[in-house]
């Protein structure tokens, strides 16, 4: 099949241009669209830095944990973070000794939950996506869950059936 010239150089221009046209395209939108992950913390949330603090180990790792004790707290967890740094987390600790469950509901970030006994013995440990509603729930009883980065439990060698030092007195 022949083209005319003009026609030919046509196509060459479109296709030498296609390649750059796509490009800024995709940069564009990159520009110009929300991150997914950007959600503002609510009127009345509490900032990371004001809840209080507890200094945890396991094994040889040093964890620095803020508190969720009270209701309000453990309802807003870890929601709407957006970064935790290599060795910090969130320990939530309960009025009761039960099977506590966890959703991942206005959370950016995947995490690693290991649910924890009252004499600090680790006994089930869960890795959740962010931003889901599916139920992590612990297959025993207990009073304390941590919350760390998704693979941190993994990436220590933390167990079921270790334990974690430094828990805070359940109320």
């Amino acid at each position: 099949m022949r083209f005319p010239m003009r026609s030919l150089m046509a196509r060459f221009a479109v296709a030498a241009i296609l390649p750059f046209a796509a490009v800024s395209a995709v940069s564009f939108a990159a520009l110009n669209a929300a991150p997914a992950h950007a959600q503002q913390m609510p009127a009345g949330a509490k900032q990371p830095g004001e809840f209080p603090r507890a200094k945890l180990t396991a094994g040889m790792f040093v964890i620095d944990a803020a508190v969720a004790a009270n209701d309000a707290d453990r309802e807003q967890g870890l929601m709407y973070r957006t970064k935790l740094a290599p060795n910090e987390g969130m320990l939530f600790v309960f009025n009761e000794n039960a099977v506590h469950c966890f959703w991942m509901k206005n959370t950016l970030i995947p995490l690693s939950i290991a649910f924890i006994r009252a004499d600090g013995t680790v006994t089930d440990i869960d890795e959740m996506q962010a931003e889901t509603t599916n139920n992590h729930c612990p297959k025993n009883n207990g009073v304390y869950a941590l919350e760390m980065s998704k693979g941190w439990f993994t990436s220590k060698g933390i167990k079921p059936g270790m334990k974690i030092q430094g828990l805070p007195a359940a109320q």
